[in-house]
């Protein structure tokens, strides 16, 4: 499939694509998980298609990409970063120093920088731009399917405003907080990395199913289904996690007895430990 054509957005459709807030949202970075972003923030209403942009990736399907859901694709990251007011910069965190040195001759105030490189630090974000006026944001991959949990801090000139309208791109694609940057490691070993950890449980609770007796494609379906369903109830209810194990454990039953096999493996010192040890490694990298 052809790369689909890059295009100069003109002052007249530059005006039309401003939304009801009065931004325009540029995207530093084409990749996955700026895609996930853009595509949840059109979906959701926040802003409308046309006031996003982005600059082609090397690959041509990540500007297809872009371009099917109507986001403005520009020529270079120059060009998004004079025709945005809110930049996210969402290149690989090895070539970050790079292009914020690039773009800093183009970076003002009157713009709002949100950085979702992993592992890099808010004095070096300020150091390489130039900016003040910065937000850092940590979501992670079930930003895909819009069930992202998502961190943010301030830089020290980020007003309320841009705190909420940042929440605002970012509960398009699932649920935020506001933390100081010193737990941004203890996020990245939680909630950065955590999916793997629960689609390790889930793959092994599947393999479970088939050891037991279930035709692979039920007990996968049973599995995932049932980690959906169980993190909803913790979510929805308001009830500690050891409160709704403790109604589904009746005595001398089913759950107890699988319970107690977990035990044995060390299942929740195990899941401590992984948490610990990607947030360490996590501030080891940075």
């Amino acid at each position: 499939m052809a790369a689909p054509p890059v295009q100069s957005v003109p002052p007249a459709a530059a005006a039309a694509a401003v939304n009801e807030d009065g931004f325009r949202l540029g995207f530093v970075g084409a990749g996955n998980l700026a895609e996930s972003i853009a595509r949840g923030v059109a979906a959701s209403g926040v802003l409308p298609a046309s006031a996003i942009r982005t600059a082609p990736h090397r690959r041509p399907e990540r500007g297809e990409a872009f371009a099917s859901f109507g986001a403005c694709l520009l020529q270079t990251n120059a060009q998004v970063v004079d025709d945005s007011d809110v930049i996210v910069i969402s290149v690989k965190p090895q070539i970050v120093k790079q292009v914020l040195l690039e773009l800093r001759p183009r970076l003002s105030e009157e713009k709002l920088l949100v950085s979702i490189a992993a592992g890099i630090k808010m004095q070096d974000l300020q150091d390489w731009s130039g900016q003040r006026r910065i937000i850092r944001v940590m979501p992670n991959t079930p930003s895909a399917v819009g069930q992202a949990a998502s961190v943010m801090c301030l830089g020290e000139m980020a007003t309320q405003d841009d705190e909420n309208r940042v929440r605002k791109l970012f509960s398009a694609i699932g649920k935020v907080w506001t933390a100081e940057e010193k737990y941004f490691d203890a996020v990245t070993g939680l909630s950065g990395s955590g999916p793997a950890y629960i689609f390790l449980a889930i793959e092994a609770m599947a393999d479970g199913g088939v050891a037991a007796g279930l035709p692979r494609d039920l007990a996968l379906g049973l599995a995932s289904q049932t980690v959906l369903g169980a993190a909803t109830m913790v979510s929805q209810t308001g009830k500690h996690p050891g409160q709704l194990k403790d109604q589904v454990t009746s005595p001398a039953g089913t759950t107890i007895a699988g319970i107690q096999e977990l035990e044995k493996g060390a299942f929740r010192g195990t899941l401590i430990s992984a948490v610990v040890a990607a947030a360490k490694r996590c501030r080891e990298l940075s």
